[in-house]
C-alpha cells in the first residue's frame, strides 16, 4: 500500500467511528421517546438517522434531530411483565411492557439469538403499524451485521421488536405458512423469476373505498373477491437464493410502481418499498429455512399496501431525474422528510442490486410530492 492509500483508508476509517459514534447519541436522543406519537403516527428517527449516518450524512443528524424530536411522546412504561407472548401480541396497552422485555432479552441473549427465535413469532403481522415495525427492524439489523455491536444498537433492536410486538397485525386473508410452521423448516410451493414477480404486482385488485386510514383499508380487503387469489400469486423459490432473487425482484418492482402510482398516495405507497427492503436487509441474519416464508410475509405486505392505497390505473411514468446514487440520497437528505429518506435509502440498495436506474427516480419524485 503506498503513502496516499494508507493516508486515504486513514480518513475513511475516521469518518466511520465518527458516523457510528453520531448514531450512537442519535439512539440514545431517541430511546427517550415512544415508538409513536399523536396516536398512531410511527416515529421515524431512529430508521432516518440510521440511512443518514450510513450514507455519510451524519453531520445533519443531530440538527434534523433537534426538530423532530419536538413531535414525539415519551417512553411508554411497563406495566407488567411479559408472561404468555401470545395473548400480548397486537396490544398496543402493552408497549411498555414488551419494550423491557426486550431490553431484557437483549441483555441476556446474543442479538442473532433474540432474533432468530422472534422474527418467525411477529412475521405473521407484519402489518404491524403500517409496517414500519418490520422496516424499523431492517434497519436495527442492518446496523448490527455492518458495525461492532454497542449499547446504543442493541437497544436499538429493543425497540424496534417491541413496536412490532406491540402493533401485530396480520395481513387480512394472507395465510403466511401455507400450512407449514415458520419455526420448523417448511418449504413452500416453488416460485418462480422476475416476470412472475412482475405479474403478482399487475395482478394486484384494488379496494373501492379509498378512504379511512390503514387498519380499516386493510379490513375492507377480505371483500374484495380477486383479493384471495392475488396475495397468494407469489409462492417463493424453494431455495434461499431463489426466494433472494423472488425478494430483490419484488423490492426493484414496487419501487417502479412508485413512479406510476405514488401520486395517489406519496406517503403512504412508500412502504410498499421500504417494507420488502427491510426484510431482505434482515435475510443474512436469519436461518435460511426462514427465508421463503420471510419472502412470502413481505409480499403479503406489497400487496396489501398496494391493494389499498393504489389507485386503479397508473399515471404517465413522470419526468423525474435519477442520477448519481450519491446525488439521490444528497437531495433527499436536503428535503428532510423521513419517507423521502428511507425510499432513498431503500431504491439506492434496488439500483445496487439491479442496475436500473429508474428506480432511482422514485426518490425524486417523492422529493417533489411529499
Amino acid at each position: 500500500m503506498d503513502e496516499g492509500s494508507a493516508s486515504e483508508d486513514s480518513s475513511v476509517g475516521e469518518e466511520s467511528a465518527v458516523g457510528e459514534g453520531v448514531l450512537d447519541e442519535a439512539y440514545r436522543r431517541l430511546h427517550r421517546t415512544g415508538p409513536e406519537y399523536e396516536g398512531w403516527l410511527s416515529n421515524h428517527g431512529p430508521m432516518a438517522v440510521e440511512a443518514l449516518v450510513r450514507h455519510g450524512h451524519g453531520r445533519g443528524v443531530h440538527r434534523w434531530l433537534d426538530s423532530y424530536l419536538r413531535r414525539l411522546d415519551e417512553l411508554p412504561r411497563g406495566l407488567r411483565s411479559i408472561e404468555d407472548w401470545r395473548d400480548a401480541l397486537g396490544d398496543p396497552k402493552r408497549a411498555g411492557d414488551w419494550l423491557v422485555h426486550f431490553d431484557r432479552a437483549l441483555r441476556e441473549r446474543p442479538w442473532r439469538e433474540v432474533l432468530g427465535t422472534w422474527w418467525p413469532r411477529l412475521l405473521p403481522g407484519i402489518a404491524a403499524g403500517a409496517t414500519h415495525g418490520v422496516i424499523r427492524v431492517g434497519h436495527a439489523v442492518r446496523v448490527l451485521r455492518e458495525m461492532p455491536e454497542s449499547p446504543a444498537r442493541l437497544a436499538e433492536l429493543g425497540q424496534a421488536l417491541a413496536y412490532w410486538a406491540a402493533r401485530w397485525q396480520p395481513v387480512p386473508g394472507h395465510d403466511l405458512t401455507g400450512g407449514h410452521d415458520l419455526t420448523a423448516a417448511g418449504r413452500p410451493p416453488a416460485g418462480g423469476d422476475e416476470p412472475h414477480v412482475a405479474a403478482a404486482l399487475a395482478g394486484l385488485p384494488r379496494i373501492a373505498d379509498r378512504t379511512g386510514g390503514i387498519r380499516e383499508r386493510l379490513g375492507r380487503l377480505p371483500a374484495v373477491p380477486d383479493w384471495p387469489a392475488a396475495v397468494a400469486a407469489l409462492r417463493p423459490a424453494r431455495t434461499p437464493a431463489g426466494a433472494e432473487r423472488d425478494l430483490v425482484a419484488l423490492v426493484h418492482g414496487a419501487s417502479l410502481d412508485y413512479l406510476r402510482f405514488g401520486h395517489a398516495e406519496p406517503v403512504m405507497l412508500v412502504h410498499a418499498v421500504t417494507a420488502p427492503t427491510a426484510v431482505l436487509r434482515t435475510l443474512p441474519a436469519l436461518d435460511p429455512a426462514l427465508w421463503a416464508p420471510s419472502v412470502a410475509a413481505a409480499w403479503s405486505a406489497t400487496a396489501a399496501v398496494i391493494s389499498v392505497y393504489a389507485p386503479p390505473r397508473p399515471a404517465a411514468l413522470p419526468a423525474v431525474a435519477g442520477g448519481d446514487p450519491a446525488e439521490v440520497f444528497a437531495r433527499a437528505a436536503r428535503h428532510g422528510d423521513a419517507h423521502v429518506v428511507k425510499l432513498a435509502d431503500a431504491v439506492l440498495d434496488a439500483h445496487a442490486t439491479s442496475g436500473d436506474e429508474r428506480v432511482l427516480a422514485a426518490a425524486g419524485y417523492a422529493g417533489q410530492l411529499i
